[in-house]
């Protein structure tokens, strides 16, 4: 039994390197005979269903122009299963000949899409600031590929822009994504963020967490939002947080909403009792509706925090595995130096600080980080990136 499986995993090993070394660049480059078409922009997701927050204005935006043919692909592996090879190879066939294509994230079909001539590559990517490695830069920790195969298999595009949300971070996508990118980094603001500077936007966030989550009225909203742990595959929830003396402690008060990674298939449930305090609205409200009605923040390595450094509302870091996760992927600052707030490993220190969150809440620390990592963001991104991206280059 043990033999068949390894040849079955053998075969299925193969399989895949053929279609992504020979079958996926073979499509893309008899595709790209055709003439491009200059008025195709293409829009590829990595790990939503359907267009993400990255790119829902830009898309908006183009649509009201009305002169470009807009496509978007969402290829998650794990939501699409057996269709997801297909799809892949329709997105090479329609992005050989797409004047423009937008990501929002590394993907391993970008290593068979050979840029032609004339295209304009963006890569807006999903995250902000610049806190856990990515890409590059984790060649040297466990969660990274190796020196040799990184440099064998690129699957950074030599992209005309890169996006993101201040001057200080730009070092740090230029590692990550390769010099041959350092120029296209630019402190652009992210197009998501502007949504955070607009009054309906918030507005609307309110009523859809209080549609969503009734209990909520009248209570202030405790966010727990942490990152996935493992590979992306594989990708696991952290289950360190006790529920339940949260319960105790804060349900006349507050309720706790909790959003998992998007690459988390299987989450810890909501413990006996503690339903009408704890909810799991990862399938049900966006990161950005959560992140304008939260009155504080619990995260740990999760690139949210830059985000929610908007709003100067307090942040806390329930870092239970710190070392671990250093070792595993890695930080672009000194993890504890970085935080805008206090940095915790046990739940008792989490609800003794929420306990005297008036008096602890540092409001000064938190605009220092703003200011330092999320200052190109001030509600206009999209339209720069827009500028940028089209009528410079048309100039």
């Amino acid at each position: 039994m043990k033999e068949k499986a390894w040849i079955a995993s053998l075969l299925k090993k193969t399989k895949r390197i053929f279609t992504r070394k020979v079958v996926s660049p073979a499509v893309y480059g008899f595709s790209s005979l055709k003439p491009l078409d200059e008025h195709k922009v293409v829009f590829v997701e990595g790990c939503t269903k359907e267009l993400s927050s990255n790119f829902a204005a830009i898309y908006a935006k183009l649509a009201e122009n009305g002169s470009y043919r807009l496509r978007v692909f969402c290829l998650n592996k794990k939501a699409m299963g057996n269709r997801y090879r297909g799809e892949v190879l329709r997105f090479l066939r329609d992005a050989a000949t797409a004047k423009y294509v937008f990501f929002d994230d590394s993907q391993d079909i970008q290593g068979s899409m050979g840029k032609r001539k004339g295209q304009v590559f963006v890569q807006v990517w999903h995250g902000a600031g610049a806190f856990k490695k990515f890409g590059r830069s984790t060649m040297d920790k466990i969660f990274g590929d190796s020196r040799k195969d990184a440099d064998r298999f690129p699957i950074s595009a030599q992209y005309d822009l890169v996006t993101v949300s201040s001057e200080e971070v730009k070092w740090a996508y230029a590692e990550a994504l390769g010099e041959k990118n350092s120029a296209a980094v630019q402190a652009t603001g992210l197009s998501r963020t502007d949504c955070f500077f607009d009054p309906a936007y918030l507005e609307k966030a309110k009523r859809r967490v209080f549609e969503e989550v009734p209990e909520a009225s009248g209570k202030k909203i405790i966010l727990y939002a942490p990152t996935f742990r493992g590979r992306v595959a594989e990708a696991t929830a952290p289950d360190r947080m006790d529920i339940p003396a949260f319960a105790g402690a804060f349900r006349s008060e507050y309720v706790l909403l909790i959003k998992q990674h998007p690459h988390v298939r299987k989450r810890p449930p909501i413990p006996d009792g503690c339903q009408g305090f704890a909810f799991d609205v990862t399938d049900r409200l966006s990161i950005e509706e959560l992140l304008c009605v939260s009155d504080l923040c619990i995260s740990d390595y999760s690139s949210l925090i830059f985000e929610y450094s908007l709003f100067e509302r307090p942040m806390i870091f329930f870092a239970y595995d710190l070392s671990d996760y250093e070792d595993w992927r890695g930080f672009y600052y000194p993890y504890e130096e970085l935080t805008p707030g206090p940095v915790f490993r046990t739940n008792e220190e989490v609800i003794r600080y929420i306990r005297n969150v008036d008096r602890e809440f540092d409001k000064k620390t938190v605009r220092a980080f703003r200011e330092k990592f999320m200052s190109a963001c001030d509600g206009h991104a999209t339209d720069r990136i827009l500028k940028l991206v089209f009528q410079t280059r048309r100039e």
